[in-house]
């Protein structure tokens, strides 16, 4: 795969930037440049904004560093080999899965169709009190005939 086995990393939960530099054997730059350009590389931050990588994506970086220099890819052409490894997320594929998926209701939407079936309700029952001579009154204004 790569000069480093990725079984000879520290037993670590997380990494710092510095560290991954060392381990991949690239500048701090790079690895920045890569995260932008491999979707599959996502180091958290902390709660001081510093990068922090995982083993996941410690190999991911080996991985990426061994098809660029060693292979000889490009990065489109790492991408690809990525995404057909499994390891990279198919854009193309996501993109076809959100055009299919189904239009998710705007949060309101549901919440404004009951009010104006609500609406048409009352409007109805107004119109049949109306309709039987009876005055109801609604905010001040009187509707109908005023029994009185």
């Amino acid at each position: 795969m790569s000069d480093v086995d990725s079984t000879a990393l520290p037993v670590k939960l997380y990494y710092r930037i510095g560290e991954v530099s060392e381990i991949v054997g690239v500048e701090p730059h790079v690895l920045r440049y890569w995260e932008t350009e491999f979707r599959s590389i996502r180091p958290q931050k902390s709660r001081k904004g510093q990068r922090i990588y995982s083993r996941r994506d410690v190999d991911r970086l080996l991985k990426v560093k061994d098809l660029l220099y060693s292979h000889g890819f490009t990065i489109a052409g790492a991408r690809k080999r990525l995404r057909e490894g499994g390891a990279e997320p198919n854009t193309a594929a996501l993109a076809v899965a959100v055009a299919a998926a189904p239009a998710a209701p705007r949060p309101g939407e549901q919440l404004r169709a009951a009010l104006g079936e609500i609406r048409r309700d009352i409007v109805t029952l107004l119109s049949e009190l109306d309709g039987a001579g009876m005055g109801v009154e609604i905010a001040g204004r009187t509707q109908g005939a005023t029994a009185g």
